[in-house]
């Protein structure tokens, strides 16, 4: 039988709380935390301030708290995600060398869409898509794709919440949904400066199995690069391509990558 937690070790209490996290609870109050972890409140604040400070949790400005990056960077380690980067590294690195700012593949995580690898060079902008980032999927290239094409629970939970990050940003939840059944329709998503201040973005999707779409592929560059679009093609030819040998590779399905 698992011990109660609070006579469990410093580590294993750690681990109660980060067990607390799931996809249904992925951002999470301090006191939610203590008691779904069956731990007392100061205790459970003790933990989650050690956690925070190793970068285990991050807290967000509404105060709730959030799995961070270290768990990313130690995950990924093992995790099927490993496999997605190696198959797209060579595709993401072709497109990177027709002079793109940044190259970057993403799969939805949660309300979010998360950055699984990205190439940048000294010649790129400060951008926020770092791999691990979990980026907002109504102002963000890779994050328009994988909102279009995903389900309606997905469309009514992110309609209803749409955070202003620039002057740009849609929070229209009607105007947001008109771009989205475009972007379904034309199959590339377009963003100039919704999520940062001088950087446009151009995503296409990657399909698995069935056509169903599992990831987003894009690029960032320049507001001032007015002929983004012309990338649409090249997104797409290698879209396609990188389709097929993540089928091939066996990673072909949604669940798999999320």
């Amino acid at each position: 039988m698992d011990k109660p937690p609070e006579t469990r070790s410093v580590t294993g209490r750690a681990f109660a709380v980060l067990d607390t996290f799931s996809t249904k609870y992925r951002r999470q109050s301090l006191s939610s935390i203590a008691r779904r972890a069956g731990l007392p409140l100061t205790t459970a604040h003790r933990l989650v301030h050690d956690l925070e400070r190793e970068s285990a949790l991050v807290r967000g400005a509404d105060g709730d708290y959030e799995i961070g990056r270290k768990i990313w960077d130690l995950g990924i380690l093992a995790s099927v995600h490993a496999e997605l980067r190696e198959v797209a590294l060579p595709y993401m690195e072709d497109i990177y060398g027709l002079g793109n700012d940044a190259v970057q593949i993403a799969v939805l995580d949660g309300l979010r869409c998360l950055i699984v690898e990205r190439i940048a060079g000294s010649r790129t902008m400060s951008v926020q898509s770092r791999p691990g980032a979990r980026l907002p999927l109504h102002a963000s290239g890779v994050g328009k794709v994988l909102l279009a094409y995903g389900n309606h629970d997905l469309h009514d939970a992110v309609l209803t919440s749409l955070e202003r990050y620039t002057a740009q940003t849609i929070t229209d939840p009607a105007k947001l949904s008109e771009q989205l059944k475009a972007v379904k329709s034309q199959g590339f998503a377009i963003t100039d400066a919704e999520l940062e201040e001088g950087a446009r973005s151009v995503a296409v999707p990657v399909r698995g199995k069935g056509g169903k779409v599992i990831a987003a592929l894009g690029v960032v560059v320049p507001s001032s690069h007015t002929d983004a679009q012309r990338m649409v093609p090249v997104l797409q030819v290698t879209s396609a391509a990188l389709s097929r040998k993540l089928v091939e590779a066996g990673l072909g399905v949604a669940s798999r990558l999320h």
